[in-house]
C-alpha cells in the first residue's frame, strides 16, 4: 500500500491519537457565590424599595402587659386583654399570647408606615456576613461537633463495615431504602418541623444510598425533598401551621384533613419523580445529572478499605454505631417533646456522643481529639454557608423593606375574586419566603395582615394558612436563603445541578399546590 502523500488526507488513526482541543467549560459559582450575589441583590433592592413599618405587638410575660412599639422604636405599655387585641384587629386569642404559643412581635393591621430610607452601603454589605456567622453561631457549633463526631466513626471503620452489611440486606430491593428514608424525614417534617436537624443525616446516608448504587442526587433528594415536603404540607408543626393558625385566629386543627391528603398526595408525586430518575440513571448513568461528580462524591464519602478484615463488623464497631444511631431518636425526642431542646442541647449531646466513642474507639488522646478535629474541620464550609446565608435576612431588617412587601402583598390581593386571591396569595407568600425564610417569622408577620382580607372574599383563613405554607415551602425547594446550599455544600453538589434536577418537579408540585388549595376553598 503506498503511503498518503496528500497533506490534507487524515487517516482515521490520526483522528484517533490526536489530541482533542478541549474547550474551556463554564463553571458554576461555589455556594459562596451564589449567596454573595444574592446579598448583593438584596443590598440594592433597599436602595429601590420603600422603607416602611408596622407598628408591633408583643406580650411581655414578666410584666403581663401588651407591648406596642412603633415605626421609631417608641412603645406603649397596653393591659393583656381580649379588648387591647379587638382594638387593634388581631385576631388571636389572648391564651396564645400567655400560652407562650406567639412569642414574636406581631404587625398590628392598618398601621404601615413610610419611615425614611435606610438604604445599606457598602460597609453594611462587607459587615452582614459577619453578623450572620454570629447570629447563627449555635447552629454552626452543632455543624462542627457532628463533623467531628463523624470523623471519628469513620476512623474507628464502623461506618464501612456496617455499609458493608447494609448493601447485602437491601440488594434487589434498593429503592425501598428511599421509600423508607423519605417517609421518616416527612413525618418528621410536618409534625415538628424537621429541617435543619437533617444536616445531620447526610454524611451518614451518602455512603448508604452510593454503596446502594444511587446517585448523590438521590440521597440529596430523599432527604432534603423529605423534608421540604413533610414542612410544605405541615399538620402539626408548630413552628408553621400552629403559629399561622394561632396568628390567623383560627384552630389549628381547621382544614387539616386537606392538609393531610396533600401530605400524601405530594409525598407519592415526589417518591414517584426520584424513582423515574433512579430508573433512567440505572439505564443509561450519563443520565445523571451529577455524572461529572461522581468521582469524587465517591472519594469523598465511600473511603473504604479493601481490606475484609477492615470492614469486618466486630462488636466494637456494632457498639460504637448503636451509640452514634441512638443519639437521633434522642434527638428528635428532646425537639419535638416538651423538653424544648434547640442547637445548644443538641450540641452537647453530639458532644457526649464523641468523647464516649473516643474511649471505645481504642485510639490514642492525640490520635482522637486529632481526627475530631479534623472532622470537623472538613464542615467548616458547611457551618459557614448557614451564617452567610443569615446575612441576606440582616441587610433587609436593617433596610426596613420586609414590610413594605408584607404591606404590597396585602394591597394586591385586596378585593379579588375567592380564586384568584387564593392563587396571587401562593405566589405571593413563594416570594415572600425568599425574603423570610423562616417560617414562623413569616408566619408571625403576615398572618395578622393577610388571613382578614379572606373574610372580604368569602374565604376561610384556614385556606390561606394552607397558602402560607404551601407557597413558603414550595419556594423552600431553591430559595438561596434557605438550608438548599449548606445541603448541597454537604453533598458536593453545585446549584446548578440541583436546580437542573429539581425544576420539573418543582413545577409539578407548585400546580398541585394550587389545585389542593382549590379544592380546600371548596370542601372547607
Amino acid at each position: 500500500m503506498e503511503e498518503n502523500q496528500n497533506p490534507e488526507i487524515v487517516t482515521v488513526t490520526e483522528v484517533i491519537e490526536k489530541p482533542v482541543e478541549k474547550k474551556p467549560r463554564f463553571s458554576f459559582p461555589t455556594a459562596f457565590t451564589v449567596l454573595f450575589i444574592v446579598l448583593l441583590l438584596a443590598t440594592l433592592l433597599t436602595w429601590i424599595v420603600p422603607a416602611g413599618k408596622f407598628k408591633t405587638l408583643t406580650y411581655d410575660s414578666s410584666a403581663k402587659v401588651f407591648v406596642v412599639t412603633d415605626k421609631e422604636g417608641n412603645t406603649e405599655d397596653l393591659p393583656a386583654d381580649q379588648k387591647t387585641l379587638d382594638e387593634r384587629k388581631i385576631s388571636i386569642g389572648l391564651d396564645s399570647f400567655v400560652n407562650g404559643e406567639i412569642k414574636k412581635p406581631i404587625a398590628i393591621p392598618g398601621t404601615y408606615e413610610r419611615i425614611p430610607n435606610n438604604p445599606q452601603g457598602f460597609i453594611d454589605f462587607i459587615k452582614a456576613p459577619v453578623e450572620g456567622v454570629v447570629n447563627a453561631i449555635e447552629v454552626i457549633v452543632f455543624v462542627l461537633i457532628l463533623g467531628g463526631v463523624i470523623g471519628l466513626v469513620n476512623k474507628t471503620g464502623a461506618f464501612d463495615a456496617g455499609i458493608t452489611v447494609l448493601s447485602k440486606l437491601v440488594k434487589g430491593k434498593e429503592f425501598l431504602l428511599v421509600v423508607i428514608i423519605f417517609s421518616l424525614v416527612a413525618l418528621g417534617g410536618t409534625t415538628f418541623g424537621f429541617a435543619e436537624e437533617t444536616i445531620a443525616f447526610y454524611p451518614i446516608l451518602m455512603p448508604v444510598f452510593l454503596a446502594s448504587g444511587f446517585d448523590a442526587m438521590v440521597a440529596i433528594a430523599t432527604i432534603y425533598m423529605g423534608s421540604s415536603i413533610g414542612t410544605m404540607f405541615s399538620t402539626t408543626n408548630p413552628f408553621a401551621t400552629v403559629i399561622a393558625s394561632n396568628a390567623a385566629g383560627i384552630s389549628f386543627s381547621t382544614g387539616m384533613n386537606m392538609r393531610i391528603i396533600s401530605l400524601v398526595l405530594g409525598s407519592i408525586i415526589t417518591l414517584l419523580y426520584i424513582w423515574n430518575y433512579t430508573r433512567k440513571v440505572r439505564k443509561d448513568p450519563m443520565k445523571s445529572v451529577v455524572y461529572d461528580d461522581m468521582d469524587a462524591v465517591r472519594a469523598r464519602f465511600l473511603k473504604s478499605s479493601n481490606d475484609e478484615a477492615g470492614r469486618e463488623f466486630t462488636l466494637k464497631k456494632k457498639l460504637i454505631l448503636i451509640i452514634f444511631g441512638l443519639a437521633f431518636p434522642v434527638m428528635v425526642w428532646g425537639v419535638a417533646g416538651p423538653q424544648g431542646w434547640w442547637f445548644q442541647e443538641i450540641s452537647a449531646l453530639f458532644l457526649f456522643v464523641g468523647i464516649v466513642i473516643m474511649f471505645l474507639s481504642g485510639l490514642s488522646e492525640k490520635e482522637a481529639v486529632g481526627t475530631f478535629l479534623q472532622g470537623a474541620s472538613e464542615l467548616v464550609s458547611v457551618a459557614l454557608i448557614i451564617g452567610v446565608a443569615g446575612a441576606i435576612n440582616i441587610i433587609l431588617d436593617k433596610g426596613s423593606i420586609s414590610d413594605t412587601m408584607l404591606n404590597a402583598t396585602a394591597n394586591a390581593v385586596t378585593g379579588m375574586n375567592g380564586l384568584v386571591f387564593i392563587a396571587l396569595l401562593f405566589v405571593l407568600f413563594s416570594i415572600l419566603g425568599i425574603f423570610i425564610p423562616s417560617s414562623s417569622g413569616l408566619a408571625t408577620l403576615s398572618m395578622p395582615i393577610v388571613a382578614p382580607l379572606a373574610d372580604a372574599v368569602n374565604m376561610g383563613r384556614d385556606v390561606v394558612v394552607s397558602a402560607y405554607n404551601y407557597g413558603q415551602g414550595w419556594m423552600a425547594f431553591i430559595t438561596p436563603t434557605g438550608l438548599i446550599l449548606a445541603t448541597l455544600e454537604m453533598a458536593g453538589v453545585t446549584y446548578n445541578k440541583w436546580l437542573k434536577f429539581i425544576m420539573p418537579l418543582m413545577g409539578i408540585m407548585g400546580v398541585f399546590s394550587i389545585i389542593m388549595i382549590y379544592l380546600q376553598t371548596i370542601f372547607r
